[in-house]
């Protein structure tokens, strides 16, 4: 006879084993898959989706958590995870689920052509129908958990954290930028640095470069691809990791360090404890709390004063060209007011999440048309940053998110980059040789230590929860403030 608690784990690995095979057609979709197979993919994804609802929704899911008795903390933690994805579920009709990820994978698959035309118009219809279908979810959801329609969404992302808790963070950090932004632009002025020596950088050699320096930082390739998509992204499971990354032959940074970004995340899903696979407890902690992991690799590690010392001669053999490190310091730790924010620099970043984060609020509650998306962005982004974007490619369609359905993340980003500041500053106190090891090209250390702090707690504890028990405080912004000023101000 099988108990209440070992029922639901049974049932909860089923249900695990359908989003695994969501995520690869996910994955395919992105990389692979050719234009004219989104309806039927939308199918697909939409019948999984139902599927893993039916299971999570069956009445002796319920019977059985009321009576689940865990014997550890872990399963103590599993359970109040597993009761949270049912609550959520059965608040949500069957049809709902399925017409939202219909929904998504149709407007991700306009928005691919229509961005890359610039054609908002060509999108609206599908994105609105994405918006009327999310805000019917997170009306339901927030019922069902007391929380507002949109904290019900974000905490889908990121549990723990709300808007109101957001909307504070972000509003002390649009005080800092507004001081700091102009001081470091004066100081770069001031500073000239050499440029790196022109393209073209072959793509063949930049993925060999990418493959080099993920597998350094201890990404296992037997258990991981990398692949070209429109948006770089990591996806798959953590014995089956997929990353992506697209390729400009006239500027090899931006596909390195984002692969190194995507590593991150990787090493993060590779990490999780093996225990709890296809658990609850056994999942990542949340989207901010990975988003800690990529930013951590790619911002602190990567782009420091120890690590290009590291990568500029690697850069120079590799593409027979000469790279220094005052030249890779200019391309990769750079402040200038840009439109793209998969490319924007560490200071101005958050300025971009703030708009998005401000224009989906206003989205959900009505207050804001589809239609009137492009002006909203446009004015918007002109009043964070002094700049207008010059067409909607390079403004309201740059990023899948909102296409694809998943509207409450953004926040995840900062609020990432955030942490990664303070666990950085956690991990330089607690291994104090780490500038000599990343100098070295030695990433290892600070994995381990990460492996320690972050990978192997699972979803066990709340972002929060994480940064006290590895720092010693929550989420403080003056790390991130600290870590800023340490850099592009001095």
């Amino acid at each position: 006879m099988t108990t209440a608690y070992e029922r639901l784990e049974q049932k909860f690995a089923r249900i695990a084993v359908l989003n695994e095979a969501s995520a690869m057609l996910s994955w395919d979709a992105a990389a692979m898959m050719p234009d004219g197979g989104g309806e039927a993919r939308g199918e697909q994804l939409a019948t999984l989706a139902g599927l893993a609802h039916d299971i999570l929704c069956a009445e002796e899911i319920g019977e059985d958590l009321d009576a689940a008795a865990p014997e550890t903390d872990w399963q103590e933690a599993n359970v109040a995870l597993m009761r949270d994805s049912y609550i959520r579920a059965t608040a949500l009709p069957r049809d709902l689920v399925e017409a939202s990820v219909r929904a998504a994978r149709a407007c991700e698959t306009i928005w691919r052509a229509a961005r890359a035309r610039g054609d908002f118009a060509a999108v609206a219809t599908a994105l609105a129908e994405i918006i009327s279908l999310t805000r019917e979810s997170a009306q339901i959801l927030g019922q069902a958990l007391g929380l507002s329609p949109y904290d019900a969404l974000m905490s889908q992302y990121q549990r723990g954290i709300t808007a109101a808790d957001a909307s504070a963070i972000f509003a002390r950090y649009e005080t800092f930028l507004r001081d700091a932004l102009p001081r470091a632009e004066a100081l770069q002025a001031a500073h000239p640095r050499e440029a790196l020596p022109p393209g073209p950088y072959p793509e063949a050699v930049q993925e060999a470069l990418a493959r080099q320096l993920a597998a350094a930082a201890g990404l296992n390739f037997t258990a991981a691809r990398l692949d070209r998509s429109a948006h770089p992204f990591c996806g798959g499971t953590p014995t089956d990791i997929r990353i992506t990354t697209r390729y400009d032959e006239a500027d090899f940074a931006s596909a390195l360090t984002g692969v190194l970004h995507e590593t991150g995340h990787a090493l993060y899903e590779q990490n999780l404890p093996a225990a709890f696979r296809r658990q609850p407890v056994g999942e990542a902690a949340g989207m901010a709390v990975h988003e800690s992991q990529s930013l951590i690799i790619e911002m602190q590690a990567v782009r420091s004063d120890a690590f290009l010392s590291h990568l500029a001669p690697i850069l120079t053999t590799a593409f027979g060209k000469p790279v220094t490190v005052p030249a890779l310091k200019h391309r990769l730790r750079r402040v200038a007011r840009s439109f793209i924010r998969v490319e924007a620099d560490e200071l101005t970043y958050p300025a971009h999440v703030l708009l998005r984060f401000r224009l989906e609020q206003a989205l959900l509650r009505g207050d804001l048309a589809v239609a009137d998306l492009p002006g909203a962005w446009n004015e918007g982004f002109t009043a964070l940053l002094g700049i207008t974007p010059p067409d909607d490619a390079q403004g309201c369609l740059q990023d899948i998110h909102w296409y694809d359905g998943a509207i409450g993340y953004f926040p995840s980003y900062t609020l990432g980059a955030m942490a990664a500041a303070q666990l950085m500053a956690a991990a330089r106190k607690a291994l104090p040789e780490l500038d000599a090891q990343l100098a070295r090209g030695d990433v290892s250390p600070l994995i381990g230590w990460l492996a320690t702090h972050v990978h192997a707690l699972g979803a066990s504890l709340g972002f929060n929860e994480i940064l006290t028990a590895a720092t010693g405080e929550p989420l403080n912004p003056a790390h991130f403030e600290a870590h800023l000023a340490a850099r592009y101000l001095t």
